[in-house]
């Protein structure tokens, strides 16, 4: 199947191909497959972040944040493997070089 560019925000959780309708932080190649598979990422991440909310807001003492944080951060690193895995190559570049992605993803990069 043929990929595209798809235009990708983070923060906007949004994947588009369109590059003028929205801001964006990366640039992927993906077949519509993968673009829908990582819109799917990105709503798990936003459920986790709102599953979290609470532990923020009303905060128990014995729960350290690291806990409350775990399975947002693990949905946000599962996003940023899977753009650093379809990102261009410019992309790729960035996320390797601020951090973003601990490890690089099946041996590509």
């Amino acid at each position: 199947m043929t990929r595209s560019l798809y235009f990708v925000s983070v923060g906007g959780r949004s994947v588009l191909n369109d590059q003028q309708a929205a801001s964006y932080e990366w640039v992927i190649e993906a077949t519509p497959e993968q673009a829908d598979y990582l819109r799917g990422l990105l709503s798990l991440m936003q459920e986790k972040e709102e599953e979290a909310f609470p532990g923020y807001i009303f905060p128990w003492p014995d729960t350290e944040e690291a806990s409350v944080n775990s399975l947002y951060e693990q949905a946000l690193q599962n996003v940023y493997n899977e753009i650093y895995q379809l990102g261009t190559r410019e992309t790729r570049s960035h996320l390797a070089q601020y951090g973003i992605v601990r490890h690089s993803v099946n041996g590509n990069g």
